[in-house]
């Protein structure tokens, strides 16, 4: 028989360091693993990667359609990306981050309900991958 485990979101960001440091002092994530371009963030029981897409070579391609785009980093995938993560005390968490400035506009006004049992809220990276917070109404 088969069973899947833990899912863990793999975020593309421009700058893995500089993502780190976002994650690190504004999500309040602790750095598991760090090397260059690629990072192993956890808090709780949540884990995340991060993985540099800082690859620019496209823009000098000359013709897309001779060469396409096709090394899986480029640096357009940066902020393309989301993830929910599920939590005890959404309210408390929204509360942490509030101040932070890494809400999404959409929660800036506070935690919601979802028509499908859950209250949440996203926030931003710094390149624009979302994060979601969320707690399961009982």
């Amino acid at each position: 028989m088969t069973t899947l485990g833990q899912t863990i979101p793999a975020m593309p960001v421009r700058d893995a360091a500089a993502a780190v440091a976002f994650y690190r002092d504004r999500l309040g994530f602790e750095v598991v693993h760090q090397e260059d371009g690629f990072a192993v963030l956890r808090r709780d029981g949540a884990q995340l990667h991060l993985w540099q897409a800082g690859d620019e070579s496209w823009r000098d391609r000359a013709a897309l359609s001779d060469r396409p785009v096709s090394s899986g980093a480029e640096s357009f995938i940066a902020g393309t990306a989301s993830c929910r993560i599920e939590v005890e005390g959404v309210e408390d968490l929204y509360e942490e981050l509030r101040p932070k400035e890494v809400l999404h506009q959409v929660s800036r006004d506070g935690v919601s309900e979802t028509d499908f049992g859950s209250r949440e809220f996203a926030t931003l990276d710094q390149d624009g991958n979302l994060i979601s917070f969320f707690e399961w109404v009982s």
